[in-house]
């Protein structure tokens, strides 16, 4: 299955500026989710994060990795036509290459443990086949 983003936008909370996900690619349920976000010279973080040498926060590659991971939660635990809320537990990361302007960040999330309210999944973002990062991220969910 495919998601545009008026398909993501119903199913996670972010908006502008802070929703990092711009495509859905591939969801199978249980299995993996793969996911795009977009780097564009005009992200408002840009403007102050290393302006002479622009590089994406990382901790925004973390959140991207977290909103394609409650994509794949709401998916795989049948949650269509509820609204949730999803708060972050847990994340252990590691970067390896900067991610600059005019990359497509490709996220791609497994899962490790997916619990009724909660899930840990394993994400990898690539740039082309270049590993860019990679983390386990722990998260919750409660009904809106």
């Amino acid at each position: 299955m495919r998601l545009e983003i008026t398909d993501i936008q119903k199913i996670i909370p972010h908006r502008f500026p802070f929703l990092m996900i711009d495509r859905v690619l591939e969801c199978k349920p249980n299995e993996k989710l793969v996911a795009v976000k977009n780097v564009s010279v005009n992200e408002h973080y840009f403007l102050g994060h290393f302006p002479q040498n622009q590089v994406m926060p990382g901790v925004l590659i973390i959140e991207a990795m977290a909103q394609a991971g409650c994509i794949y939660f709401y998916y795989s635990k049948s949650l269509q036509g509820k609204s949730l809320i999803y708060y972050l537990a847990k994340t252990e990361a590691r970067f390896h290459h900067p991610v600059v302007p005019g990359d497509q960040l490709i996220i791609e999330v497994t899962s490790v443990k997916l619990l009724p309210r909660a899930g840990f999944v394993k994400a990898k973002a690539m740039v082309g086949d270049k590993l860019m990062a990679e983390a386990e991220i722990g998260f919750g969910i409660k009904e809106s």
